[in-house]
Formats: structure tokens, sequence, C-alpha cells
């Protein structure tokens, strides 16, 4: 006869499910997000866009939603929904009359840093059950894990995205985030210890 109890002391095999733990940290953010971003136009999307705006100014339209893999009428739709509160102006390419260069203005730059500070309280409610040590581990190598998937499935230089919005190390004890490595586990065999 099997009672609650003994269900409870089997391990749950999502436990170790990474779709299921991947599934559930996303949902976690994708919330946090919306709440920090939740008066943005175009919410988190429209960050995004803002972020890629900011950090290769004068960049078409084209380039922006390859970038982010957003499809060009959505993005067209999310950089009106950023011009209209000033936050981007749109200009013709001189190269290329048809193309729409996108600029942000100072407004847009401050609106980004303020939300930018607002998702970053997001993230580390989220991060909350892990040490700044390990904060910062799961970051570097999540970005190693997305910067080895987009090779694989380019989305178009997310991984120097990343890195440029990423903010600078802040010391964890004596060490800063820089001076973490991660080593790949070696297998043990008998008598390794």
């Amino acid at each position: 006869m099997t009672g609650a109890s003994d269900v409870r002391d089997r391990p749950d095999p999502l436990d170790d499910d990474l779709g299921w733990m991947l599934g559930i940290a996303f949902r976690g953010y994708v919330r946090a997000a919306e709440h920090a971003l939740a008066d943005f136009p175009g919410g988190p999307r429209g960050y995004q866009v803002l972020t890629a705006a900011i950090n290769r100014p004068g960049r078409n339209q084209g380039a922006i939603a390859e970038e982010l893999g957003i499809d060009r009428t959505v993005l067209t739709y999310l950089i009106d929904d950023l011009e209209e509160p000033g936050y981007v102006a749109r200009r013709a390419d001189p190269a290329d009359r048809r193309s729409r260069l996108v600029d942000v203005t100072d407004a847009g730059r401050a609106a980004w840093e303020q939300r930018r500070d607002a998702l970053r309280r997001a993230e580390s409610h989220l991060l909350g059950a892990l040490t700044p040590e390990e904060s910062s581990t799961l970051r570097a190598l999540l970005q190693r894990v997305a910067c080895s998937t987009q090779a694989v499935d380019p989305l178009r230089d997310m991984c120097e995205v990343v890195a440029q919005v990423r903010p600078e190390p802040t010391p964890v004890g004596d060490r800063s985030e820089r001076d973490i490595r991660i080593r790949p586990a070696r297998s043990r065999r008998r008598g390794d210890g």
C-alpha cells in the first residue's frame, strides 16, 4: 500500500528535467519583466528594441528585427509605440532611401536607464535563492549556453548585445564576476577521491 508520504519521499522526475527547470525560470522571468516594464511602450519587447537601438545607434529596422528575432511588421508597431512618447526617431537611410534608421532620443535613453534599473531589481528578486557568486556563475553559464546555441541557430549578434548591456561586474568577496572561471566537469573514476 502506497501512502501520500511515500510519494513525497520519491524524487520527482521533473526536478531533474532541463525543460521543466528552464520553463519555470522563464515564466518567472517573464512575469517579473512584465511587472517591471508594464507601463513601458511595447512592454518587454519594446524594451528589447530600445536596448538594441541604444547599443548600435542608427541601425535600420530590418537589422533590429533580424537581431531580435521579431517579425518586421511587429517591429514596426513596436517602434511606433516607442516613437509616440519620443523615445526614438526614424529617419531615411542616406545609403538606401527605402530603409529607415532608428535613433534613440535623450528621453529614450533616460527611460531605458530607469527601466533597466527596475528590471535588474526584478532579476535580483528572481535569483534571490542564490548567493551573489552563484547568481554571477548562473549568468555566465547561461550566457555561454545562449551564445553557443545562437552560433548553431543565429539571431545575428545577440551575444554582442548581451555583452554590451551586461552590467559591469560587482566584486563578490575577493573576486569579481570576471574572475570566475567555469571549468568543465571531469568524469570521476575509481580512486579519484
